[in-house]
C-alpha cells in the first residue's frame, strides 16, 4: 500500500498539470481550433496520471532489495505517452487540397502532454517555464509574425470559355504580375464549353494580388476568377 501523502502529492501534481494544459488550450480555443481548452486540459491531465501510476508501480513492485523476481521500469509508461499523443496530434492536422492546417494545434497537444508528464514527475518549475514559453510563442510571436513581410501561398481558380490557347493566355497574364505559379488542376467541360483551371500562386507579403485578378479578368472569355489564401496552422 502507498502512504496517504503519496495520493495527496499526486493530486497536487495532476491539478497543476490540468491548469497548465488548460492555459495552453485556452489560446487555441480563442482562435477557434477544434482541439481547444478541454482537449489540452485532458491531454495534460491524462499524461500526469500515467506518470503517477508509473511511479506507483515502481514504488510497489520495484525490486529494491534484489530478492524479488519482479523489476519495473517507471520510464516505460511515460515513453508510451509520447507515442500515443502522436495519434491525437495527427487527428488535429487537416489537409485541404494543397494546404495543411492544424500543425500548431498538434504541436500544442504534444507540449501539453510533455507538461503533464513533467508535472507527474514533480518538475513544477520546469513545467511552468515550458508553459510560459509556449504561451509566449502562441500569443506574442503570433503578433510579430503578423507584421513580417513573407511569402504566402494562395489558390487561384479561373473559370473561362474553352477557347484555343486560353490556358497559355491565362498563364502569361498571371506570370506578368510577377507571381510564381504551379498548376494543380484543370477541368474541361465540353457540354457547357467551360475551362476551369487551378493554380497555386506564391505572393510576397499579405497582398491578395488584386492586380492578378484584374489582369486575368480582362482576358476574353473569362467568366470568373477567385483567389483564396491558404489556411493558417
Amino acid at each position: 500500500m502507498l502512504p496517504i501523502d503519496y495520493d495527496l502529492q499526486m493530486i497536487g501534481r495532476i491539478l497543476l498539470a490540468s491548469l497548465l494544459g488548460a492555459l495552453i488550450g485556452l489560446e487555441r480555443e480563442i482562435h477557434g481550433r477544434t482541439a481547444g481548452f478541454r482537449t489540452h486540459l485532458l491531454v495534460s491531465l491524462g499524461s500526469a496520471l500515467f506518470v503517477a501510476v508509473s511511479i506507483a508501480f515502481y514504488r510497489v513492485y520495484g525490486n529494491f532489495s534484489g530478492s524479488a523476481a519482479i523489476g519495473v521500469d517507471p520510464g516505460r509508461v511515460a515513453a508510451q505517452v509520447v507515442v500515443g499523443i502522436g495519434f491525437l496530434g495527427g487527428g488535429a492536422i487537416i489537409r485541404e487540397q494543397s494546404s495543411v492546417r492544424g500543425l500548431t494545434t498538434a504541436a500544442c497537444l504534444w507540449v501539453a502532454a510533455a507538461v503533464g508528464v513533467a508535472c507527474g514527475m514533480g518538475l513544477f518549475v520546469l513545467s511552468a517555464v515550458v508553459t510560459g514559453v509556449a504561451l509566449v510563442s502562441l500569443i506574442a510571436l503570433k503578433k510579430i509574425e503578423g507584421r513580417l513581410s513573407r511569402d504566402s501561398y494562395a489558390l487561384l481558380t479561373v473559370n473561362s470559355d474553352d477557347l484555343d490557347g486560353q490556358l497559355a493566355r491565362i498563364t502569361e497574364a498571371i506570370e506578368a504580375c510577377g507571381l510564381e505559379i504551379t498548376p494543380v488542376g484543370m477541368e474541361r467541360r465540353p457540354v457547357s464549353g467551360h475551362l476551369v483551371c487551378e493554380f497555386q500562386v506564391k505572393t510576397h507579403g499579405r497582398d491578395l494580388a488584386t492586380e492578378t485578378l484584374d489582369r486575368v479578368s480582362a482576358l476574353s472569355g473569362i467568366r470568373d476568377v477567385s483567389i483564396r489564401l491558404k489556411a493558417a496552422a
